[in-house]
């Protein structure tokens, strides 16, 4: 007679151990969109003044709204799709629930934003986990060839029948998520020449798109299209000439600014907003027409996050929103101390 057996409990979601390793280049890409989407939030969180008169800009305005507005946040949504398909295939060899992990994770994120609307209205949190939870998260249901033509399909709808802005992202997200299945982050470093020949076709479109939107009157009814087309050749004309330059000697300079506020990005944006709104009132940004003052700030802002950055994670292995973020999704401590 055998023994009867009992049928064992599903086993409970080991919490990560060391991280395996990172793709730094990721990391000096998300800190170099950090990087320019603070120029935008600047402006927003303290609603300084366009120009001098109605219809008119400010010059460094001017140069915002074609060299840096809708040109980093494309890069920073593309790359959370790629985090999110690698979180995903972390959480799924020490967990037979990954997308549950993945789930509590977009609804932490969310409620994080949720307060953070509080003092940056209008910031990417909150819509970022509301599309993760209908878009991505489904999205990892599907086959990849269907994700990456789902995405280009909606990155393309977004330009063209939309305005850009918030609609960029689910296409985004999809592109990343299928750019990382398709195993693009790893081999990064081996792709010197795929991106030498991306640049010689992204940076042309994305002159010829800024000049094109430089040209156009900002009344016109397609003005905000056509802005939007040439944010998103521009992130990709932008990403690539990052990363060919973290190949040449002044790679190790730009890591060491750009990786820590990149694994930090969480932290960072937050931290971010609470300077901001501290610092706005001191020097008399809101309303205002201080667009000098406020890139100063900017540029000090970012030098404090990069050297308390690394000094953080010289003793830790994540930023503290980026621990907690971890601890919540695991549902118990994760060891942080080095």
């Amino acid at each position: 007679m055998q023994p009867t057996t009992a049928t064992a409990p599903p086993a409970p979601a080991r919490p990560p151990g060391p991280a395996a390793r990172r793709i730094r280049a990721l990391d000096a890409l998300r800190g170099f969109a950090l990087c320019g989407i603070l120029l935008v939030n600047i402006p927003q969180i303290t609603a300084m003044a366009f120009g001098p008169r109605p219809g008119e800009l400010h010059p460094i305005r001017a140069f915002l709204d074609l060299a840096v507005h809708e040109r980093f946040f494309p890069i920073f949504s593309f790359l959370f799709g790629i985090s999110f398909a690698l979180f995903l295939d972390g959480a799924a060899r020490r967990s037979d629930r990954p997308r549950l992990l993945l789930a509590r994770r977009l609804i932490a994120l969310g409620l994080l934003g949720a307060a953070h609307q509080l003092l940056h209205p209008g910031e990417a949190l909150t819509p970022y986990a509301i599309f993760g939870l209908l878009v991505l998260l489904p999205a990892t249901w599907l086959p990849t060839p269907l994700v990456l033509a789902a995405g280009a399909g909606l990155t393309l709808a977004s330009v063209t029948l939309a305005s850009g802005g918030l609609v960029t992202i689910p296409g985004l997200f999809l592109l990343g998520l299928a750019a990382a299945r398709l195993g693009v982050p790893r081999a990064l470093e081996q792709r010197t020449g795929t991106l030498v020949a991306v640049l010689a076709v992204a940076a042309p479109a994305a002159a010829a798109a800024l000049w094109w939107q430089y040209a156009t009157d900002p009344a016109d009814a397609h003005a905000t299209r056509i802005a939007a087309a040439a944010g998103l050749l521009a992130a990709v004309a932008y990403a690539v000439t990052l990363l060919l330059l973290l190949r040449t000697p002044l790679g190790t300079a730009l890591s060491a600014v750009l990786e820590p506020l990149g694994r930090m990005a969480l932290t960072n944006y937050l931290t971010a907003t609470l300077l901001v709104v501290a610092a706005a009132p001191l020097l008399d940004l809101r309303h205002s027409l201080h667009w000098g003052t406020a890139m100063v700030l900017a540029l000090v802002i970012l030098t404090l996050q990069t050297l308390f950055s690394r000094w953080w994670l010289a003793r830790f292995r994540y930023g503290p929103a980026e621990w907690c973020l971890r601890t919540v999704t695991w549902w118990e401590r994760v060891p942080n101390r080095r």
